[in-house]
């Protein structure tokens, strides 16, 4: 393991701590702000199609922020993990259509668009562990993410790149291998942080 691989696992250890810590409590409030904060977005506002992901356990909550956005006629896409750690898609049709899937996710169960359906969305919300000032995200290491970053880069799409944290997960240093790609910006329950591409 790289000494990087190893920064990364320690900081992950850590940051997933200190989420065991939050009570539900928190977790609720904490989801509310985060809303509140990224349905402000341009990125956002002005998307006709989102991919995103269903909050599961004490991650940074999406469930109202996914609601709204469908409400507002936004096109929303949630991943499918495959067995091999890639990610296909499906669009959002309702809390009512996602159903327990592998390693404690919720994922919709309508018709599999393929793993490029992702090039179609004009921002993509990123699930993470962390963020650092030169906007570098820390996945949990399954590299699901990291392959869907790859496709976009490689077809030469560039869609709005957004990961939600909480307000602590905004650190000095994310350690980078050369498999990693930087966000354009951070929404905590705090605020947005954005990024020089």
């Amino acid at each position: 393991m790289s000494d990087d691989a190893a920064e990364k696992a320690l900081l992950r250890r850590e940051l997933l701590g200190a989420r065991r810590l939050l009570t539900e409590d928190d977790v609720h409030a904490f989801a509310a702000a985060l809303a509140d904060r990224a349905l402000g977005l341009p990125e956002l506002t002005a998307a006709g199609a989102v991919a995103a992901y269903v909050s599961v356990g004490r991650e940074p909550g999406t469930r109202a922020l996914l609601d709204v956005l469908r409400a507002r006629g936004v096109r929303v896409l949630l991943p499918v993990l495959q067995s091999d750690n890639d990610l296909d898609w499906a669009e959002y049709e309702g809390p009512d259509r996602l159903a327990p899937a592998g390693r404690g996710l919720l994922e919709p169960t309508g018709p599999r668009l393929g793993t490029a359906a992702v090039l179609g969305a004009d921002t993509v919300l990123l699930p993470g562990l962390a963020v650092d000032a030169r906007g570098m995200r820390l996945g949990r290491g399954g590299g699901s993410y990291d392959r869907v970053l790859a496709r976009i880069d490689a077809a030469g799409h560039d869609p709005a790149r957004v990961v939600l944290l909480y307000a602590n997960e905004v650190v000095a240093r994310v350690p980078e291998e050369p498999h990693d790609h930087p966000v354009h910006a951070v929404v905590t329950p705090r605020g947005v942080t954005r990024f020089a591409s």
